[in-house]
């Protein structure tokens, strides 16, 4: 029931709106492919109904690439995309390529990659190693438009408890969530 809701409000800022994307009930990752477009079309409504205007489509992986391309396209938004290359990762894991096309409809994933690195204006990248030997497979590689965002953390930004989170809004935001809220948040 948590998840029933179309609209959730997290903050002044950010909202969850959860659009119709198929078939009822839960779908696997893998198996979203045939109801992207539907999603893509349930969220052109959504921001032309009420009349949004945003800065940017951004999409992470293949599958949001697919439907970001394409609403990217239709309201003349810039496409910012981020996302690692499946297929090297998965065959480094010991899998045969036909169980990869079976379980991950690989072949499909890799016809869309091709599409977000065509239309995307931007690609964020973990590593220089992932813009030059992973996307460099592909044909619609443009390395001046893939940038490196390193994964970390600002250190400067974290600092020992000292009693005042105790009254942060975001630990009665997080306590929904949590079976014994009042225990000791450990990260």
């Amino acid at each position: 029931s948590d998840y029933a809701r179309r609209e959730e409000r997290l903050s002044d800022k950010v909202n969850i709106v959860r659009l119709d994307c198929g078939e009822e009930g839960y779908i696997t990752k893998e198996q979203l492919w045939d109801s992207l477009d539907t999603f893509a079309d349930n969220a052109l409504s959504y921001i032309r109904e009420r009349q949004l205007t945003p800065d940017i489509i951004h999409s992470h992986y293949a599958d949001a690439g697919y439907v970001g391309v394409r609403l990217s396209s239709l309201l003349g938004i810039p496409l910012v995309h981020t996302g690692r290359v499946k297929r090297q990762r998965l065959l480094a894991s010991g899998l045969k390529r036909d169980e990869i096309e079976r379980q991950y409809n690989i072949s499909r994933r890799i016809e869309v990659e091709e599409d977000v690195l065509g239309a995307a204006e931007l690609v964020i990248t973990s590593t220089r190693q992932e813009i030059e030997e992973q996307y460099g497979l592909y044909n619609h590689y443009q390395p001046e438009q893939m940038k490196v965002v390193p994964p970390g953390t600002e250190l400067d930004q974290f600092y020992p408890p000292d009693g005042s989170e105790q009254h942060s809004p975001m630990r009665s935001e997080l306590a929904r969530f949590l079976k014994q809220p009042d225990k000791p948040l450990i990260l």
